[in-house]
């Protein structure tokens, strides 16, 4: 009988809804408030999840959701750093789901 592996699951800042972790993407908050996209999801300090939906990063953008979660404020230029990735991701996704 093989055990059945526990699926770690996150909340996203965004929509409040919970994912398993590997649908989520971390944004990291250093101590010295460097902020950063973690796609590895183990860099040190802060973490905030937001899902792989480039609507969550316009939202999160128009409401400072990022800003509020991390306690920073964040430059015009990460956001769209921050959608450009999503965007890619997503598109990556739909192009190798059939791998799975």
């Amino acid at each position: 009988m093989v055990k059945q592996r526990k699926i770690p699951m996150r909340k996203s800042v965004v929509s409040g809804e919970s994912f398993p972790k590997k649908e989520l993407l971390r944004i990291a908050r250093t101590k010295e408030g460097v902020v950063s996209i973690d796609p590895t999801g183990k860099s040190a300090g802060r973490g905030a999840y937001i899902a792989l939906e480039p609507d969550e990063v316009k939202l999160s953008e128009k409401k400072k959701i990022l800003d509020r979660v991390l306690e920073v404020e964040l430059t015009q230029e990460f956001y769209q750093e921050l959608y450009d990735y999503v965007v890619h991701q997503k598109a990556r996704k739909e192009l190798f789901k059939d791998d799975e």
